[in-house]
């Protein structure tokens, strides 16, 4: 914590004691992105500019259009995965679970499909977009474990090997083209139908009833704390407005700008696992 608030400006000691105040305050909302996950050797789309580093991701329409779109998915999902279910909690999801754990913190949404809130305890984490940790059919709907599909993937492509492959966002990798094309998909082991992560896609819609979730739990809080994300999709901004709106507090703690900096009542610019922990030392 020491060198991040060396690294710290007047307008960040200023947004880090305002955000202790609302932690002290208790009934805070946490939001969290995908920055919270970078420490945790996670990569996220956009850098600390905001604009977008890596490709785009797959969209729903692409996936559920052909087969050949599924076989470029969980090819590179299969390598990717593993850096995902290789990754472990950091001080940020440490110090937010402790938050929980006194009472300041009263719940946590989360746009990451990483699952590390609840592998830091935080077991009732709101997981808007979704969790990578399942896989649902797409015919019969069934869900099941991704550790069992992982297991059947590496049965139908024994040998499969991508060395050197680049880690990309939300457990994607990028592969030849040559390990695609060779690459044998896995059915629905009920029905036979197209199986799915679990995970809300680009062009896909978040369900209905988990989003009116979410708004009840803004509305409940005394605060809403947003946690490395550049809100540059309406799935995580539409909340900060929300709480805005109705007047409640908005904190922000992301390492560049983000769409809701002008609603919020602090801004924090430092990273995010120093300024967590510093957070709940000082509140206690």
């Amino acid at each position: 914590m020491h060198t991040t608030l060396d690294d710290a400006t007047a307008a960040d000691h200023e947004g880090l004691a305002t955000l202790v105040r609302l932690l002290a305050g208790r009934g805070v909302v946490v939001l969290s992105g995908a920055g919270l996950s970078t420490e945790s050797g996670i990569p996220d789309y956009r850098g600390p500019t905001g604009s977008r580093r890596h490709r785009a991701p797959m969209t729903y329409q692409e996936f559920t259009g052909g087969e050949a779109a599924r076989r470029r998915y969980w090819a590179r999902s299969h390598t990717g995965w593993r850096t995902i279910a290789a990754a472990e909690p950091n001080a940020g999801h440490r110090a937010v679970e402790r938050l929980r754990r006194s009472g300041h913190v009263a719940a946590v949404i989360t746009q990451n499909v990483d699952g590390l809130h609840r592998a830091a305890g935080t077991r009732a984490a709101v997981e808007l977009h979704g969790g990578l940790h399942r896989v649902v059919c797409l015919a019969c709907g069934r869900t099941s474990a991704r550790e069992e599909l992982d297991g059947r993937l590496e049965e139908l492509n024994p040998g499969f090997r991508a060395a050197g492959a680049e880690a990309r966002p939300d457990g994607d990798a990028e592969l030849p083209q040559e390990l695609v094309d060779a690459f044998r998909v896995a059915p629905c082991g009920a029905c036979g139908g197209v199986l799915k992560p679990d995970v809300v896609f680009f062009g896909e819609s978040v369900p209905k009833p988990r989003v009116e979730r979410c708004f009840g739990l803004v509305d409940a809080g005394q605060a809403l704390v947003v946690l490395g994300s550049s809100l540059t999709v309406m799935s995580g901004l539409r909340f900060v407005r929300h709480a805005a709106r109705a007047g409640t507090p908005v904190a922000i703690v992301n390492q560049g700008p983000t769409r809701g900096d002008d609603l919020a009542a602090a801004r924090i610019g430092l990273p995010l696992g120093g300024v967590l922990t510093e957070a709940a030392n000082r509140v206690g």
